[in-house]
């Protein structure tokens, strides 16, 4: 009896190995199952995230373009400015210029004016007196 009592702890030790490699094949397939689930639902999230960046990159390039936009109009704007400036400048030398000749005929026209016998004798208005002081 001794062997068939050796094959049957042999038979016992045989079934007791494939049922503990079946269990281990059923529990590593049923992690890969859950890490599969896990994985795919961390894809889902992603996939929810990359929509909400999408949406976030395009308002920041809007905004992007119109602070570009806001520049370019600004830059414009002191150009002209500058050039509005210039021409002021140019208008109010010719101005001054204007006004200079203008005092020296009417001083010329004091000196040869015998009736003009005084320096207070009334000039348009931005007449500036040059003589005597």
């Amino acid at each position: 009896m001794a062997t068939s009592t050796n094959i049957s702890i042999a038979v016992a030790a045989v079934a007791v190995v494939l049922l503990l490699a079946a269990i281990a094949w059923v529990a590593r397939n049923k992690r890969n199952q859950h890490r599969h689930l896990e994985a795919e639902e961390i894809r889902v999230q992603a996939r929810e995230e990359s929509l909400q960046i999408g949406q976030r990159e395009a308002l920041a390039d809007e905004t992007a373009a119109k602070a570009r936009a806001a520049q370019a109009e600004a830059d414009a704007k002191a150009a002209e400015a500058s050039g509005l400036q210039q021409r002021s400048a140019v208008h109010r030398n010719e101005a001054a210029t204007s006004r200079d000749e203008l005092n020296q005929q009417l001083d010329r026209a004091d000196t040869i004016d015998p009736a003009s016998t005084t320096p207070e004798t009334p000039h348009p208005e931005g007449y500036k007196e040059t003589r005597g002081t």
